[in-house]
């Protein structure tokens, strides 16, 4: 599972049960890095040019297979990781002091380091998950919005509207040509088929 390192993830991680391997997530690092810019600017900007290596192997392999992508993150961005790391151990803390915001962003990449570099052991993993984050933002701006559906059935609908049209999206789909087709079609759909209106099996009608 890739995310931030939000505390309240860990139990998952920490139950071997669950087989779940935890990504941290490179835009979140680097988001450290730019909030500290303004006090600790050769520092910060030092880093985020660190981790803009990393970003411009990936640009180069991202059209490539999963296998041609590990190989290459094994010989290119492993070595970068390894120079960033040494050069992020090597500061002081005269340089950055404990409660600084550099410090913050120092200590979460490296309280996060194994999880960071994980997504260079294989070709399908990502290096950061904006992907779904850009999915959320949607959410996110409008949920003040909707603080008030009217009732318990009005929150419900809305959830599945929103789940159905981020779905729409995610498999390139145009959100209300999609909704549109499907509300004009569901009232005759037999029951037992309602899965091919979802979005990974919906063809127009």
């Amino acid at each position: 599972m890739q995310a931030d390192a939000y505390a309240g993830y860990n139990f998952l991680f920490d139950d071997l049960a669950r087989k779940v391997m935890e990504l941290l997530c490179w835009a979140h690092a680097r988001r450290k890095f730019y909030e500290a810019r303004n006090s600790s600017p050769q520092l910060s900007h030092t880093a985020i040019a660190w981790i803009k290596m990393l970003y411009d192997v990936e640009k180069e392999i991202k059209n490539l297979s999963a296998q041609y992508k590990q190989a290459m993150r094994q010989e290119k961005s492993v070595a970068i990781l390894n120079d960033f790391k040494a050069w992020l151990d090597e500061i002081t803390p005269e340089q950055a002091l404990p409660q600084s915001p550099i410090r913050q962003a120092i200590n979460y990449t490296l309280n996060g380091w194994d999880a960071l570099c994980r997504y260079t052991q294989d070709g399908d993993f990502n290096i950061d998950n904006n992907a779904a984050e850009r999915l959320m933002r949607p959410i996110a701006i409008g949920r003040k919005n909707w603080l008030f559906f009217g009732s318990d059935n009005g929150g419900r609908t809305a959830a599945i509207l929103l789940t159905l049209t981020q779905s729409a999206k995610r498999q390139g789909l145009n959100a209300f040509t999609y909704l549109k087709d499907i509300i004009a079609r569901i009232s005759d759909h037999p029951a037992n088929q309602l899965q091919q209106l979802l979005p990974n099996k919906w063809t127009p009608k």
